[in-house]
């Protein structure tokens, strides 16, 4: 059984130690809980109490200046504990050294106070706190000077001595076992959080799995389909051509072809997301302006920031929620006369926001659900806003005084 912290790992804090460095992680001020720097603080508070009321009292001459230094340097450490809680190796060495040597002066000038409980408590914390090396470096001198002390002053010697040694066992065995269910306590911990990543790995592995499922669906199925309508929707528009049919039908017939050639392009787009490879993301949105302005729609895009590589869900949801409000604009927006994109790289996220504008003196554009939902959109905003929420961002959309709004933040 080892009994003190071991020497060959002192990068890695244990016991009570590496408890309190965890337990500080989670404290605004980065310290351990009071909670966990109570007990000493007691003890401390104990021995000054009983110092300064025993005789005798704190003065400026003799044994009375004993008192007083030795009270004072527990207020020092009582200040300490509470309110710096120190966790490096040396700096709890010099504090329990500290603890030790004052309260053995005053032990020296009041035999009979509860000094003794100091040198107790500095037994413990050297146990529970310190390496091996640096624990029997503050035991043995503290125990010493205590047993040299009872050897030259005791009337009772033999007594007095066995009953401050057991006293010492005693507290040491105490502080080791506290120690161990400390060290018990972390590996539990580690235990669980162990079991927590393999479960999240788990089910990574089950969730890309279930995408490549759904990829090779999309390819046998979807894909299929659409490049299939659009070799279709090509020779009607050549046999209407061949016949001379009117010119409005082989338009929407063309029409009709460039969105299927699109919609296949956007299934291959969305096979390569699911299958983790390059996705569309801000660097595409200038084609989708491109494409935008075919439509006789002015269309300008402003980018502030740094802009930088995102992850492939952020960028991703960006252009998803861009390419989506471009199409709502097209579909539901005849009065629209001008959009702007704006694209902002911010320190801990992206920000896109699409507006449209349908000119002085038009009448606000609120969207119809049941217009939406007739030409296939229904859902569009709520996908958007789904697919952000997922990834830990937000989206707004709503009419503005002339047009409408689309607003989306996503961390990166």
């Amino acid at each position: 059984m080892q009994i003190f912290r071991p020497d060959d790992e002192p990068d890695r804090p244990h016991g009570i130690m590496f408890l309190r460095q965890r337990l500080g992680q989670e404290c605004p001020n980065g310290r351990a809980p009071l909670r966990m720097r109570i007990w000493p603080v007691v003890s401390m508070v104990l021995i000054l109490i009983s110092g300064l009321v025993g005789t005798p009292t704190p003065s400026l001459t003799g044994e009375g200046l004993v008192t007083l230094l030795g009270g004072g340097t527990l207020v020092v450490l009582i200040g300490i504990e509470l309110y710096f809680d120190p966790q490096d190796d040396l700096a709890e060495f010099v504090f329990i050294l500290l603890l030790g040597f004052a309260s053995i002066a005053l032990m020296a000038v009041q035999p009979s106070g509860t000094a003794v409980l100091g040198t107790y408590a500095a037994v413990a914390s050297a146990v529970i706190r310190l390496p091996k090396r640096l624990a029997l470096a503050a035991i043995i001198p503290i125990i010493g000077i205590v047993n040299v002390g009872i050897l030259t002053s005791s009337n009772d010697r033999i007594l007095a001595l066995a009953w401050t040694n057991i006293a010492y066992i005693f507290m040491f065995v105490i502080g080791n076992l506290l120690r161990l269910s400390e060290d018990h306590q972390i590996q539990a911990r580690e235990l669980l959080e162990e079991e927590e990543r393999t479960r999240l790995a788990r089910n990574e592995a089950a969730a890309l799995d279930e995408r490549s499922r759904i990829a090779r669906e999309l390819h046998d199925v979807l894909a299929h389909s659409l490049s299939a309508l659009s070799v279709e929707l090509e020779g009607a528009r050549l046999l209407a051509l061949d016949r001379d049919v009117d010119s409005d039908v082989i338009a929407a017939i063309g029409r009709a072809h460039r969105h299927a050639a699109a919609g296949l392009d956007e299934a291959r787009a969305a096979i390569q997301a699911l299958r983790g490879d390059c996705v569309p993301g801000p660097d595409k949105l200038e084609d989708l302006i491109e494409e935008f302005r075919v439509h006789g729609i002015e269309c300008t895009l402003e980018v502030s920031g740094e802009p930088r590589r995102l992850p492939s869900e952020a960028a991703l949801a960006v252009f998803r929620t861009a390419q989506e409000a471009l199409t709502n604009v097209r579909k539901h927006a005849e009065e629209a006369e001008r959009v702007s994109i704006r694209l902002d790289y911010d320190p801990d996220g992206v920000q896109l926001i699409v507006t449209d504008s349908a000119g002085d003196g038009a009448e606000p554009r609120v969207p119809q659900p049941a217009a939406l939902a007739g030409a296939g959109s229904g859902y569009g905003v709520s996908g958007m806003r789904e697919r952000a929420e997922l990834i830990g961002g937000r989206l707004l959309a709503g009419p503005t005084e002339d047009g409408f709004r689309v607003e989306l933040w996503v961390p990166a």
